[in-house]
């Protein structure tokens, strides 16, 4: 087997997606719900979301459908995209089942985390609202922030914020390492 029929043996996501927007190709889209689905699944158990794992699924998935036009390869891969709008679903489901509490709690790495292959973050716990986490993002040294906001709030990659602010890569990533830590800081110590 030669390298050239290996890398065949992987489907090109984007083209995938694309013949979803342009043709509503249902064989495309069965390849990546075949694909996808599992890793959504998988995602939902383990960020303890089991009982409602295979409706974000569904919800994932019809998005994906009723939303490929919208996917750009130069944002993002296929995979982190599908995965944003998972993260995003599963946000918007905690909300609708805690609507009766008087407290939602949501860790941040439903805020933020996105399971790829190069985004590693350290997960925070106990946050109670979008404005708690907002205060202490604001409390960040600035060039912190500037780099957290970018990456997590505009969905732009390391590389991205690294180009935009004309620094190194590793200088991006350093200061979201710091960001995240001195967030954990923050909300272990109720400093808000």
């Amino acid at each position: 087997m030669n390298d050239s029929s290996a890398a065949n043996d992987t489907p090109d996501w984007g083209a995938l997606l694309a013949r979803v927007a342009e043709h509503d190709d249902k064989a495309a889209f069965r390849e990546i719900y075949k694909h996808f689905a599992p890793r959504i699944k998988a995602y939902a158990i383990n960020q303890g979301f089991s009982q409602h794992a295979e409706v974000l699924v569904q919800e994932v998935m019809t998005s994906v459908w009723r939303n490929a036009g919208k996917y750009s390869e130069a944002l993002a891969s296929v995979s982190t995209w599908i995965f944003t709008i998972t993260r995003n679903q599963r946000i918007d489901m905690l909300r609708k089942l805690n609507r009766t509490r008087a407290e939602v709690v949501i860790e941040t790495e439903d805020l933020w985390q996105i399971p790829t292959e190069d985004t590693t973050i350290c997960s925070i716990q106990n946050l109670s609202t979008e404005k708690f986490v907002k205060t202490a993002i604001d409390k960040l040294p600035e060039e912190q922030m500037i780099a957290l906001r970018k990456v997590y709030y505009e969905g732009k990659t390391h590389e991205e914020v690294a180009e935009e602010l004309k620094i190194p890569l590793g200088t991006v990533k350093g200061r979201l390492r710091l960001s995240l830590q001195k967030l954990r800081v923050m909300f272990e110590a109720k400093e808000l």
